[in-house]
């Protein structure tokens, strides 16, 4: 192991205080990262300069995994695959982890506004290649989608958060009535419908919304299931794809319409086996 090569207990040792203050960032508590690196330093025998390199290729190794970046540590890429071993063996010793529910507070007590649906990144310009193609291993290796859909919790917000934003549109829009008639379907009759929320536009047609929620950034892989896909294409009038993105911080979404291999590549993660 070369002098720079970070060790197993090292990389354990900074994820593990990387995720400490990152949870009083969400959660709005204040936190001394100066007092944290002098402890690292003193635990790990580390410089200073090598802890913040550190911290910010955690950031990078974060944004893979659909996790939120601590502020002031902004991403450094090119970082050594146990980095982000370490990141996953934090998450599976803290399944409670949920990042996500952060947000549910500030709409709890009252309606939320409406959402900003930005652009689709599938119409923007792509990050630079190498960046990219290290966060779609990362993805793949870790399967940082199938994290996502496990996280009930997080999906559940996200759903509430988009319910939310179809009534402040409706009521934007003089139509009262509508908003009081949509449904939050896979709460009231469960998953099985092909979509989450029955909605409405302004004009009283339908807006079928399957709800895929992430903390990470806008191009993070995301689980869709085969019913899902039969829906939206038979329905394709009325079916949304309704994306929410970076949910732990400021929810940002977009949207996707049907046909969906014309925005993003399906891949078939799984097989059915039946006997000859």
């Amino acid at each position: 192991m070369g002098a720079e090569d970070w060790s197993d207990a090292e990389n354990d040792a900074i994820v593990a205080d990387y995720f400490a203050m990152l949870s009083d960032d969400l959660s709005g508590r204040g936190y001394n990262k100066a007092a944290h690196n002098r402890a690292l330093q003193e635990a790990l025998g580390r410089s200073r300069g090598s802890i913040e390199f550190k911290h910010c290729n955690i950031s990078a190794a974060a944004k893979a995994f659909a996790q939120p970046m601590l502020t002031g540590y902004p991403p450094r890429h090119k970082f050594q695959l146990s980095l982000a071993e370490a990141i996953s063996r934090w998450l599976d010793r803290h399944p409670d982890w949920q990042a996500g529910t952060r947000p549910l507070k500030a709409f709890q007590a009252a309606e939320a506004p409406a959402l900003f649906v930005g652009t689709a990144p599938t119409l923007r310009n792509t990050p630079p290649p190498e960046e990219a193609e290290q966060m779609r291993f990362i993805a793949r290796r870790f399967d940082v989608a199938g994290r996502d859909a496990r996280n009930r919790v997080l999906g559940r917000a996200g759903e509430e958060r988009v319910l939310h934003h179809e009534r402040a549109v409706l009521r934007q829009h003089g139509r009262d009535d509508l908003a009081r008639r949509i449904r939050w379907v896979s709460a009231e009759d469960g998953d099985g419908a092909g979509y989450d929320i029955a909605s409405f536009a302004p004009d009283g047609h339908d807006r079928l919304i399957e709800v895929k929620t992430t903390n990470g950034w806008e191009r993070t892989p995301f689980h869709i299931s085969r019913n899902e896909i039969e829906v939206a294409n038979s329905r394709r009038e009325s079916w949304h794809l309704f994306r929410l993105y970076d949910f732990a911080r400021a929810p940002r979404a977009f949207e996707l319409r049907p046909p969906l291999d014309a925005h993003v590549d399906l891949t078939a993660t799984s097989f059915q086996a039946s006997f000859h």
